[in-house]
């Protein structure tokens, strides 16, 4: 509710109170989106290596608090911001100045305090929900994927009261109220979390992947001179069960056969970094593949961060009026995540079990499938969004309101179509991707596996601006006007809609090229009835 309400009405309170420019206000937004998650990165580090997720959710849920607190304080007391330029008068426009930089340094300590401390939420959180689910027990792992979904559905109903509650306090009862309301949320959440301390199975943290990845590196290239074992039983691996116990063994793949040399036994020495065990190449190799699946869903980020801030910009320019109230630009988004609240349900309660009798895949369909099904709904959404952006300008043109600043005579909900199909497109891909950075994950780097997931929304953010500089350099000047009636946002979104298809063809080709891991338990199941040979059957055939 906190981040995603000030995710999409920070540009105004940049802009109106802390009197930075337009261009500004937006390159301060998209960097400290693109910012928060890119720090889930080092929030997945420390809670794989030194903390446990829970912990880490709580150290970061506090300095989450101190960072809203403090823009509750800057926004409350007038002497820690400029006067607003909003509230100058023509003859008193010399009172309005820019931020100082102490004033300056408080809205950026603020501001980078919540980013540091979601970043950390972000990477810990649902591993830490996942983690309540045992892989091991077929049933269990098919409810792996419901949470998932379920972990959506509260991000969305969150979502949905900061576009429309949190920014109806901003507008209405001031800046100071609503950054307070985002204190008090976070605060309630760290204590609900708390508050099941003591029914949550913890992980332990397994020591640095980063330090085990880079283990593997300097043993392969150490080994770079001997020839690679055919047969896997030469490659060294910890086969003792009370050593392996807890633990996950990965089987050997045919990919990158150059990292098993890290595995191969010398008699000179066998120290960490000249001796790899066959799990710790395969941990390796694992994130190596990883790397092109998350790449190939930059774009579609790129494309989202278009829809957020261009979407909101032709509301501004629409019919908003329901009845006698009229919809604040900022809760325009309210649209997607409202078709998003209907279908996650249906999803997960009608589409996956269907799909399941069909596929017989737990899941309903894989999770690389599931993310290419989003894929291809957010082209199809850029698409419909250039046909709307068309007939909004066409309305402009047939009422000779070009030139005008008033509303044009069309409902803002004619983008309720290209939010509806996007949001069905980050239903499948959001939440495709999680699950499958969780999954695919070992089980030593669970929450810097999601982590991962994040960076493509962080590197999405930070491309955005340059997308739209290059496409202007190159088109001419499609979007620099300013003005939407005579810009060609139009031709952008086409644009949008051709390369996302060309997107999608890459993606299909690394998600082809993409191979599972493979598991050997080494740990002895704990079900009912004991049938641990069975169990891991019926794993396998799954």
């Amino acid at each position: 509710m906190a981040f995603i309400a000030n995710a999409v009405s920070l540009v105004t309170y940049f802009y109106g109170f802390m009197n930075f420019g337009l261009t500004k206000s937006a390159t301060t937004l998209t960097n400290f989106m693109g910012t928060a998650f890119l720090l889930s990165l080092f929030g997945g580090f420390v809670s794989d290596t030194y903390l446990s997720r829970f912990k880490t959710c709580l150290l970061f849920g506090s300095i989450e608090v101190v960072g809203y607190a403090l823009l509750t304080v800057q926004a409350h007391f007038h002497q820690l911001r400029p006067f607003p330029c909003k509230d100058v008068t023509p003859s008193k426009m010399n009172q309005c100045e820019n931020a100082d930089s102490s004033q300056v340094a408080i809205l950026f300590t603020g501001l980078y305090l919540v980013a540091f401390g979601t970043g950390g939420i972000k990477a810990a959180l649902p591993s830490l929900g996942a983690d309540q689910f045992d892989e091991r027990d077929p049933k269990e792992a098919a409810l792996l994927s419901s949470f998932f979904n379920w972990y959506l559905l509260s991000i969305t109903i969150g979502a949905m009261f900061g576009v429309t509650f949190v920014v109806w306090i901003s507008d209405n009862q001031g800046w100071d109220w609503a950054f307070g309301v985002c204190t008090l949320a976070v605060l309630m959440a760290i204590v609900f979390l708390w508050m099941g301390k003591s029914i949550y199975r913890n992980n332990a943290p397994k020591g640095s992947p980063i330090i085990r990845i880079l283990q593997v590196l300097v043993a392969a290239f150490r080994n770079r001179n001997l020839p690679i074992p055919e047969m896997t039983e030469e490659l060294h691996e910890i086969h003792d069960k009370e050593a392996a116990r807890g633990t996950e063994i990965l089987q050997r793949t045919d990919q990158f056969k150059l990292l098993d040399r890290a595995a191969i036994v010398r008699s000179t020495s066998d120290a960490s970094w000249s001796l790899c065990t066959v799990t710790q190449v395969e941990e390796t190799k694992i994130l190596v593949r990883m790397l092109p699946i998350i790449l190939s869903t930059v774009f579609m980020n790129t494309c989202l961060a278009q829809l957020q801030t261009f979407t909101i910009q032709q509301s501004t320019t629409m019919d908003r009026r329901i009845h006698h109230f009229q919809v604040p630009g900022p809760s325009i988004p309210v649209i997607p995540l409202a078709f998003m609240f209907m279908l996650i349900p249906i999803y997960d309660r009608i589409f996956v079990p269907v799909a399941r009798k069909f596929t017989g895949i737990p899941t309903g369909i894989r999770h690389l499938q599931r993310i290419g099904v989003g894929l291809v709904l957010s082209a199809v959404s850029m698409a419909v969004g250039g046909i709307i952006e068309s007939h909004r300008k066409s309305v402009a043109v047939r009422h000779k309101m070009v030139d005008s600043a008033d509303p044009l005579p069309i409902s803002v909900f004619w983008l309720g179509f290209q939010y509806a199909i996007f949001g069905m497109a980050d239903m499948f891909t959001l939440v495709g991707l999680l699950e499958f950075f969780y999954a695919e994950s070992s089980s030593g780097m669970k929450s810097l596996g999601t982590a991962i997931s994040w960076c493509s929304l962080a590197f999405g953010y930070y491309t955005s601006s340059v997308v739209v500089e290059v496409v202007n350099k190159i088109s001419g000047g499609w979007l620099a006007s300013n003005d939407l009636n005579r810009d060609k946002l139009n031709n952008f979104y086409w644009l949008l809609a051709g390369l996302s298809v060309v997107n999608f063809g890459v993606y299909l080709g690394c998600s082809s090229w993409y191979r599972y891991k493979k598991v050997e338990m080494k740990q002895v199941y704990a079900g009912s009835n004991g049938d641990f040979e069975g169990k891991v059957e019926e794993m396998e055939r799954v």
